[in-house]
């Protein structure tokens, strides 16, 4: 893998020479407490300014301040005029833009595309404050303020937004937001090396324009420079029918001297003619770039677009990618190879700014619910290389594991006891996925050279360590702080991997589960399985044994929540009966369903578009993808997900019939739905059981579950486990020796006097 700048090559903190802000400055007035009459770089986000490291304006406002830049925030602007992007004046380096922790469109639709009633990065939870499209609507605003000032895109929405991609609430192909935003520059994927290295090239004088070298970025311009070769990216995964492809090593200046492109006739292959020797330059990969077939074609070809998402998603790996170039309009958009991986000390070194870990006070003590989520939680890792074809970390994220060090992590549940409210449980040490921290490829040398998309599918890679033994010691460090009474693993667990090692499992289990632990084993049929890159459920079985062994040895009652996903390509209504057969055997009763939501760039996202896999080669006469866009059958997919529920009986036993299956409808214990259907609606979701009823003193606060699986608690008197039983036998003790009060709670007797 090509070396890489240490981000340590730069000035001394800003804090060694004046001491670190509390936060970052979002008002003039801010700024003139600081002395400040100007800031050097503004960054302009969508979310609420929390100054955590879980949010990405402030991880890279606190690593350009340790570089000596004056850093402003300005969030979630008002963006219907430009007043609001000049309230901290001209920045004299750049504007930062990000939509946000979220891409800006999945934040504010839900799967079925209508308007979510919150925001959860929002102070107070309310709706509305961004706009669709967020980075594109922020450049605009911003350019109309100062014209002049480069704008630099970053965060999710950009970065799966950096070419020509397909548009789920538009239905059609967009181009490149860096087209549409006007942008100078788009930071893709992990930024803080190439936000700093921009930051400082442009404070000594470089022009924006002539910043073209950096990894990890996507820019405009006109032609190919000189000294690169092109490669058609039919030579790399020929699509099947397309244009004539010309030679591969002919740079587009020369073009004009190329028949092909000039339509003149081709020549006859049986005419005689001497042999030729054309010099053969060694195609260098750093200075090779695939061309993928322009906006226009794959706007109007979808197996053009399913072909160019195959081809980018094979140069994602920093140790072989080339550059990408896709013409749009007359103009390149350009993306460099994505950026090197942080080591341990880089990532120590980003997560040890002096982060005030709270939200500004200028809310005045609003809830904001995704800090809420989080500010208990600690990040220990980045990346993921599971691949699952509906999930966008890979392509944002990278699928190299960058890891922190045990001291750094620990140094941060030590930062985390000063945050007010912290009760001593920590409630969550993860990533993307709980357990890769530390895993990787045994070889250097061979992860460098990999191209496979992910290294669990169809199993795990023989070259892949599995070792554990590093996250187990940080569990039990972490466990022996002072003050730490509990530490939770809520991140998602690649279980998987997990069955690797038993000793893994047996900690996670005896210490780390809250009651219940969420995994995703997504579904369980094997066609939508393979569509997806994730594992038959049958290692999902040997981590339920394993699970319920070891809560057993601990002596406690511990559940397994799955989780599942409706309508996903691939997936048939055949495949979805059979998994709610499934539920039903398994007695599970899902109260949230998750439907496939067509994220950008995800390859998932470019079967849905294009009905075909581009986890093969492409071609026109490749084999179909079974899509699901429907309402219509969409709804029968979370139906069959909600079997349970009395309002989907008539979908689903109409559906049946369709389908030759009307042997499932009865009232017998193995048919999945009844003959009758209730006056009124018998069935109430276990969440709004364990809710707070509306209107009671309590109302407002959490509530008790967010799912699924685990039967709802008792509200007529009939424990419905052993857990329950016990605690109504408890109950029952009490209220025999003391009027039903917890005797921690009675009035001790008054002293005698």
């Amino acid at each position: 893998m090509p070396a890489a700048k240490p981000l340590f090559d730069y000035p001394k903190y800003w804090a060694e020479c004046f001491g670190p802000a509390p936060f970052l400055p979002m008002s003039r007035e801010e700024m003139d407490q600081l002395g400040w009459d100007s800031c050097d770089i503004i960054i302009v986000t969508g979310d609420a300014y929390v100054d955590h490291p879980s949010f990405g304006m402030a991880i890279i406002g606190r690593l350009l301040e340790a570089q000596g830049f004056r850093v402003g925030i300005i969030a979630q602007p008002n963006w219907r005029s430009k007043d609001d992007f000049m309230k901290l004046g001209e920045p004299n380096l750049f504007f930062g833009i990000a939509a946000g922790n979220m891409d800006s469109m999945i934040n504010r639709y839900t799967a079925d595309r209508k308007i979510r009633s919150d925001d959860a990065y929002t102070a107070g939870g309310v709706a509305g404050q961004r706009p669709d499209r967020a980075s594109l609507v922020y450049s605009q605003r911003c350019k109309e303020a100062y014209s002049q000032v480069p704008i630099i895109l970053g965060g999710i929405e950009a970065s799966l937004r950096r070419i020509a991609h397909y548009d789920y609430w538009s239905d059609k192909v967009r181009r490149s937001i860096l087209m549409d935003a006007t942008a100078d520059l788009l930071l893709y994927g992990n930024a803080e090396r190439a936000v700093v290295e921009i930051a400082q090239r442009l404070a000594a004088g470089e022009s924006v324009s002539t910043i073209t070298d950096v990894r990890g970025t996507a820019f405009i311009r006109r032609d190919t420079p000189e000294g690169w070769f092109e490669i058609d990216s039919s030579r790399i995964d020929r699509p099947g029918k397309v244009d004539k492809i010309i030679n591969p090593y002919v740079n587009t200046r020369d073009l004009e001297a190329c028949a092909l492109e000039n339509g003149q006739p081709a020549e006859d292959p049986n005419e005689a003619r001497p042999v030729e020797l054309l010099p053969h330059p060694t195609l260098e990969r750093d200075r090779t770039v695939i061309r993928l077939p322009s906006f226009e074609k794959v706007r109007n070809d979808p197996v053009l677009y399913a072909h160019a998402n195959r081809v980018l998603h094979l140069e994602t790996n920093p140790g072989n990618a080339r550059a990408l170039v896709q013409k749009h309009d007359g103009l390149d958009v350009w993306l460099n190879p994505p950026p090197i991986p942080l080591t341990t000390e880089e990532m120590d070194y980003v997560f040890a700014a002096p982060y005030a870990r709270v939200p500004h006070p200028s809310y005045a003590g609003a809830k904001i619910p995704a800090y809420e989520m989080i500010r208990f939680s600690v990040n220990i890792m980045r990346g993921c290389f599971g691949g699952c074809t509906f999930c966008s970390i890979t392509e944002h994220e990278g699928r190299i594991i960058q890891n922190r060090s045990h001291e750094s992590i620990l140094n941060e549940i030590e930062e985390m006891k000063k945050v007010p409210g912290f009760t001593g449980v920590v409630s969550d040490l993860g990533g993307p996925t709980a357990n890769m921290y530390r895993l990787a490829c045994k070889s250097h040398e061979i992860e460098r050279h990999c191209r496979k998309p992910s290294c669990v599918f169809p199993g795990i890679c023989e070259n892949l360590d599995t070792d554990h033994s590093s996250l187990i010691a940080l569990y039990r460090k972490a466990r022996e702080l002072p003050g730490v009474k509990k530490i939770l693993i809520a991140s998602g667990l690649r279980y998987d991997l997990a069955v690797e090692s038993p000793e893994y499992v047996r900690e996670l289990v005896t210490h780390h589960v809250g009651g219940y632990l969420k995994i995703a084993p997504e579904h369980t049929e094997a066609g939508p399985l393979s569509k997806m890159m994730k594992p038959g459920i049958g290692a999902y079985d040997r981590f339920k044994q394993m699970f319920e062994k070891f809560s057993k040895e601990a002596g406690k009652e511990q559940y397994l929540i799955p989780y599942f996903i409706a309508a996903h390509p691939g997936t048939t209504d055949e495949d979805m009966m059979n998994l709610a057969l499934w539920l039903k055997r398994n007695g599970f009763r899902a109260d949230q369903v998750q439907a496939f939501y067509p994220s950008p760039m995800a390859s998932a996202t470019a079967m849905y578009h294009s009905g075909k896999n581009p986890l093969r080669k492409v071609t026109y006469k490749s084999d179909g993808v079974t899509i699901v866009k429907s309402e219509a059958q969409r709804r029968l997919h979370k139906a069959f997900l909600r079997y349970h529920d009395p309002k989907n009986w008539p979908l689903l036993r109409e559906a049946l019939k369709d389908m030759g299956r009307a042997d499932l409808i009865g009232n017998g214990k193995h048919q999945l739905i009844p003959t009758y259907q209730p006056a009124t609606d018998e069935y109430q979701s276990a969440r709004r059981k364990n809710s707070t009823p509306a209107g009671s003193k309590k109302a407002g606060k959490p509530l008790l579950t967010q799912h699924t699986g685990l039967p709802p608690r008792s509200q007529d008197g009939n424990p419905w486990d052993k857990r329950e039983q016990a605690k109504a036998a408890a109950q029952a003790r009490r209220k025999a020796a003391g009027n039903g009060k917890p005797k921690g709670r009675q009035r001790p007797e008054p002293m005698p006097r």
